[in-house]
């Protein structure tokens, strides 16, 4: 075979670029890694396409790809943490947290809309959130390399353990008893909340639409009737988070809602949870690009608040660096 046209390459693997965008997101903890090593898969595609024999699926032989890009730049990448799993929460909520550490790779959101197909399929949405989660996709990035694309592969995507050895060029024992180890390691690390039924479409809604009216109105009382007990808030780069709705509630109230106004939240989804783009108001009146903070609702309230306190990621996601006020 020689190499394709553009037409016939884009033919060929158009319809699998959303799904290893979210293959090597869940992979690499990143937005933009993922995307270079989707490019990377494509280029090699294309200049291997000569040596493909048709002996597997063109999807099969693109994850392939995929896995050895992922596994060779893991080598030489940190793994991306949230701060909670750095160390334990801060003990007094009203102290101050600690400078920002931007040069920590932090986990990044995904927007729902870079790897949910179009027009979505109900039960590729489903699969899609649930595997998309951040709790999960924050434990992912604790397993060692190998052990992440097995567990991907074998307990998200649903391969058979035969083509995944066959992928990753190992046998079956070997696949077993990797995704035995991993499926250890994250059910001993997977946060609580995470295992909690989500709630229904209108209570999720009710709920996520009271927080932003919350943080609106500089409403505390209303904000903490939303958490849950146990509650989590992180605030990447900020590498201070706590737990507690008493916590939460005192650093909230004392560092971040100040005056009605001052914030606006604008709704949009990530990880397959839905989530709001906050804008703060500056000393001109003019609403800037603050965060990105993904929620977790469970039938019990809110239990965790991930704001990604980088005005950066407002491009990802499509939206504007600042926002007009109504009213």
């Amino acid at each position: 075979m020689c190499v394709p046209e553009n037409e016939e390459f884009e033919r060929l693997t158009g319809p699998f670029r959303a799904e290893l965008l979210a293959y090597c997101y869940r992979m690499l903890g990143s937005v933009q890694d993922a995307e270079d090593q989707v490019q990377e898969t494509l280029l090699r595609a294309w200049r291997g396409y000569g040596g493909f024999e048709g002996r597997s699926s063109v999807r099969t032989w693109l994850y392939r790809i995929a896995t050895n890009a992922c596994l060779r730049a893991l080598e030489t990448r940190a793994r991306r943490p949230l701060p909670s799993g750095l160390g334990a929460p801060a003990v007094d909520p009203d102290v101050p947290l600690a400078p920002a550490r931007p040069e920590v790779p932090w986990l990044q959101p995904i927007p729902d809309e870079r790897f949910w197909p179009v027009p979505a399929d109900p039960a590729a949405v489903v699969v899609s959130r649930s595997s998309m989660r951040l709790a999960l996709i924050a434990a992912l990035q604790y397993l060692p390399p190998r052990q992440r694309a097995v567990l991907i592969l074998r307990d998200v995507l649903g391969w058979r353990a035969a083509e995944v050895a066959g992928l990753l060029g190992t046998s079956v024992p070997a696949v077993n008893s990797a995704l035995q180890r991993a499926r250890e390691h994250l059910a001993a690390d997977r946060p609580a909340e995470d295992e909690i039924g989500e709630p229904d479409t209108a209570t999720e809604r009710d709920l996520v639409g009271r927080y932003a009216a919350a943080f609106e109105n500089a409403d505390m009382a209303g904000l903490v009737a939303l958490l849950r007990a146990d509650v989590v808030a992180e605030m990447p780069p900020q590498p201070g988070w706590f737990r507690g709705r008493e916590a939460v509630g005192r650093f909230f109230g004392t560092y971040v809602l100040d005056r009605p106004g001052d914030l606006r939240m604008v709704p949009t989804a990530a990880n397959g949870q839905p989530a709001f783009a906050a804008y703060l108001r500056d000393p001109t009146g003019v609403h800037r690009a603050h965060a990105i903070q993904v929620l977790t609702p469970t039938r019990q309230g809110l239990a965790r608040i991930v704001s990604f306190n980088d005005p950066g990621l407002f491009a990802m996601f499509g939206l504007p660096g600042t926002t007009a006020r109504s009213g």
